[in-house]
């Protein structure tokens, strides 16, 4: 168990599904565990989605809020937790409201729940406390993905700062299977045009041989 959720499992099908495939895999490239890939307290900052909503999702349970209302309600109320000003305490509505571009009425009565926000308040609250589109109102799963979207762009910049060149170089051209195809052209003047390349390639990767550093000159 982590966080409230078992290792995570066949999460619904689609593109949910497909990420924490992909994650999980990244993760075992770079020895993490699943904590430290699928904490659920980080996914919900990062997606806006309640903590047992994460889990159940991740676990391949049906979860979530279908309420557009509810859920900018939920969002919006994670946002004034968790961003705050940086002598930690939470923005003001007045604060709120100038910085978005609405009058304290307006932003107290969509705090409150009294008013339904348009797409243009969700923009400017966003933009506010600097998240981002759609974080106040994508479905529960979408947020989910797009969280889990932005930690598999993590782990693979990190992947790429481990991989040695010459190996980054075989793997993103498939220079084994460019290799193999030259060798069955017909002429030796195709090949050499294939061999010439490969070249150029290599070239780009070798490692710079540092300078000899001056020696200083005896007066």
């Amino acid at each position: 168990m982590t966080d409230g959720f078992s290792v995570p499992g066949p999460a619904a099908a689609g593109p949910l599904a497909a990420s924490v495939a992909r994650v999980t895999e990244l993760a075992g490239r770079l020895g993490l565990g699943h904590s430290d890939v699928f904490d659920v307290h980080e996914l919900s900052d990062a997606s806006g989605v309640p903590p047992e909503v994460v889990g159940a999702l991740l676990e391949g349970r049906a979860a979530g809020e279908p309420d557009l209302q509810a859920r900018f309600l939920q969002r919006f109320d994670l946002l004034r937790r968790t961003r705050l000003k940086p002598n930690g305490r939470r923005y003001t509505q007045q604060e709120i409201a100038d910085g978005a571009g609405m009058s304290r009425q307006q932003a107290g009565a969509l705090i409150n729940g009294d008013r339904r926000p348009t797409m243009e308040h969700c923009d400017a609250i966003q933009r506010f406390f600097r998240v981002h589109a759609g974080f106040l109102t994508a479905g529960d799963a979408d947020a989910l993905n797009s969280a889990l979207q932005r930690t598999e762009q993590r782990l693979l910049q990190n992947c790429a700062g481990d991989v040695d060149p010459l190996e980054r170089l075989l793997q993103d051209h498939g220079v084994r299977g460019i290799a193999w195809r030259a060798a069955q052209l017909p002429t030796d003047k195709h090949r050499d045009k294939v061999t010439e390349w490969l070249d150029l390639l290599l070239e780009s990767v070798k490692p710079v041989e540092p300078r000899d550093s001056p020696k200083p000159t005896e007066r």
